[in-house]
């Protein structure tokens, strides 16, 4: 059975040029959510405001099943790439629906500062505690 681990391979992440290459890497090994992606993405990008009120017209509009929608926005919404916006949200409107979200870019950025910070030296003291966690590994 073929991986669907996302892998971060920074040759990958270098290589990547389009959307459809960007696809590929967070769903790996399955079409269906990649088309699925795509299309919600391209969809969100061009809508009034970036903003969509439901999700479902996909269905109909790319012949994909409900089940297949569910899963990829569920997939999308935990890895930061959209969020559901409630009816209570003065921002939109009070309109509910669905927008980009910041998240997996935050994410990224800050998983990348702290690569950075942690391979700056520090004082002794530092040194020992970072030292230390090999003895509880």
């Amino acid at each position: 059975m073929p991986s669907t681990k996302i892998e971060l391979n920074h040759n990958k992440v270098a290589r990547l040029q389009g959307l459809d290459e960007l696809a590929a890497l967070l769903f790996p090994n399955n079409k269906n959510q990649q088309r699925l992606f795509l299309a919600v993405f391209v969809e969100l990008k061009y809508a009034p405001d970036q903003f969509l009120s439901s999700l479902s017209f996909l269905c109909k509009k790319y012949r994909i099943s409900r089940r297949l929608l569910e899963t990829t926005r569920s997939k999308m919404r935990r890895m930061g790439l959209i969020d559901h916006v409630s009816r209570f949200n003065k921002k939109y409107g009070y309109r509910e629906g669905w927008v980009f979200s910041s998240r997996f870019a935050k994410a990224c950025t800050r998983l990348a500062d702290m690569a950075a910070a942690c391979r700056q030296r520090r004082d002794g003291l530092q040194e020992r505690k970072d030292r230390d966690l090999f003895r509880y590994l």
